[in-house]
């Protein structure tokens, strides 16, 4: 086995890091600006979210060559594209309206059921099977949640609804892409795919944030006179959503998908460690095992899934 060269080996590292702190960042200031400032905006948040992806996608891949530019062949493909755009908006607004509600160790607990509802997804729309140990190995997920739901000081029903309704819309988009975008001329790769559903978010946000969020623009206004600050938090924010979505495209090109299972385990685990020492959320024993059941559940799933691979 060959050593890679330390600049490669610095790279991998500042790669992993990058990707770590843009995706606990970007969590953690979306549960501050929600929660903690009083900026109780999460469609016009994603909306922000949504337009840097949109801009910074096009420049990281028109202007700085990060990824090959593909295009969109036909109108067939623009359209399935916007029916992901349409579900990628919903998984996001749901996971930002959530963290109104709940902290963010539990909304990370809930999360991280995203393999059941692939599961499911996958066999109602393509009739695909797992092997019985991948199914036995969602039991400790769902498990896990229920245990982690009972025992969450913190619960409230409607930004759990909220999170369980964006958590199974990122697993349906995810089989909805392998269907959708099968053939060899429609694959897209994801910052691709991402700059050309960001547009159709936007285009579906700006009028729900006009409707549901009356007069947010000029209330954003009054208080970017009040306090500026405002003004680089959601600047900052949204630069690191586009981050989210660089350095996980990135990490995935430059490591094995096992490397990816087990750091994105463990950064669900450094998220909640992180935001209870930050937001002081009261946690009990209780939704602590179940939130351990479920990672562990998480993982037992990565590995059933590895060994059926192997075994095809």
């Amino acid at each position: 086995m060959r050593v890679p060269p330390l600049s490669g080996q610095l790279f991998g590292v500042s790669l992993i890091s990058l990707w770590y702190a843009s995706n606990i960042g970007v969590l953690l200031l979306n549960k501050y600006l929600l929660s903690n400032y009083g900026f109780k905006y999460p469609i016009f948040l994603t909306l922000c979210h949504m337009m840097a992806c949109s801009i910074l996608s096009y420049i990281a891949m028109s202007w700085m060559k990060v990824v090959p530019l593909q295009t969109v062949r036909s109108k067939v493909q623009f359209m399935k594209i916007t029916s992901l755009g349409l579900i990628f908006c919903l998984s996001v607004v749901g996971g930002n309206i959530s963290l109104k509600y709940l902290p963010v160790s539990f909304n990370q607990a809930i999360g991280s059921t995203t393999p059941f509802f692939t599961a499911i997804f996958a066999y109602l729309m393509t009739l695909k099977k797992e092997t019985w140990l991948t199914y036995m190995a969602l039991v400790p997920v769902i498990t896990g949640v229920m245990i982690a739901s009972g025992g969450e000081p913190s619960f409230h029903l409607f930004g759990f609804i909220m999170c369980i309704s964006a958590t199974a819309a990122r697993a349906l988009k995810s089989v909805l892409q392998g269907v959708l975008l099968s053939s060899d001329a429609e694959k897209l790769n994801s910052m691709n795919l991402l700059m050309y559903m960001a547009p159709v978010a936007v285009g579906f946000l700006l009028p729900a944030s006009i409707i549901m969020e009356e007069n947010v623009l000029g209330i954003t206004i009054q208080l970017a006179r009040e306090d500026s600050s405002i003004v680089w938090l959601l600047l900052f924010n949204s630069v690191l959503a586009y981050l989210v979505n660089l350095t996980n495209f990135l990490v995935t090109k430059h490591t094995s998908e096992l490397t990816l299972q087990v750091l994105g385990n463990a950064k669900g685990a450094v998220a909640v460690v992180i935001s209870i020492m930050i937001f002081k959320n009261p946690v009990s024993i209780t939704g602590m095992l179940g939130y351990s059941l479920t990672v562990i559940g998480v993982i037992l799933y990565s590995e059933a899934k590895k060994r059926s691979k192997r075994d095809i």
